[in-house]
């Protein structure tokens, strides 16, 4: 678990230490909760401010904001979130860390991604970036979404919507992270990728309140 430290009301974490560029693989899914210490929102997208807030995928408040969806900076980059594991790292040490990925496979070559590790999972394989995309799949969580929305219409549970038009299924909040899918992603299914761990841009700390110092 992770034991923040609050300063100025920022989530700060001490820094990890570097890694080499590796490479590594990516998957994508989307759940209505994330935890402390990246701060989360109640069901009508308030940022909550206790973090002891139970996680609405067990039967809680807590939610993943809307907010949490990828957007594109420009043609070849784009920013993000995603649930992480990393090789001869731990949990404290990627937590709200930033991994610049180079995507190496499928239409997206070449194109970089920068994402803050805001989850991990003990599903998941080493050097493993799983994307948070609306309409991504839920997995085995799939009480959360309907619990934040009222309902949840997302695809298969495992890889979630097959196309963009099944996007306009979705809650409003998060359609424009769907479609990110399909627009600059390119409708890429789990392209991997060479990573680097880089320092965080604002753009996604100021989204999670989590930074590493």
């Amino acid at each position: 678990m992770f034991t923040p430290m609050r300063t100025l009301g920022v989530v700060s974490l001490f820094a990890a230490t570097s890694y080499a560029q590796s490479t590594g693989s990516t998957t994508r899914y989307w759940l209505a909760s994330v935890t402390a210490p990246v701060l989360t929102c109640d069901a009508n997208q308030n940022t909550l401010t206790d973090p002891n807030v139970t996680s609405g995928c067990d039967g809680g408040t807590a939610f993943a904001c809307a907010n949490n969806s990828p957007w594109a900076v420009d043609d070849n980059t784009a920013y993000g979130f995603a649930a992480v594991s990393i090789a001869g790292g731990s949990e404290s040490s990627w937590c709200c860390a930033c991994y610049e990925l180079t995507f190496t496979s499928t239409a997206i070559s070449g194109k970089k991604m920068i994402v803050q590790a805001t989850n991990t999972g003990g599903d998941l394989g080493s050097n493993q970036f799983d994307l948070m995309i609306p309409g991504g799949g839920v997995g085995i969580f799939t009480q959360g979404c309907p619990a934040q929305y009222g309902s949840w219409n997302g695809g298969a549970a495992y890889g979630g919507v097959s196309s963009r038009a099944e996007c306009d299924n979705l809650p409003e909040a998060v359609r424009e992270g769907c479609y990110f899918r399909f627009d600059w992603f390119e409708g890429a299914d789990n392209p991997s990728v060479s990573f680097q761990e880089v320092t965080c841009p604002s753009e996604l700390t100021s989204i999670t309140g989590c930074t590493r110092v």
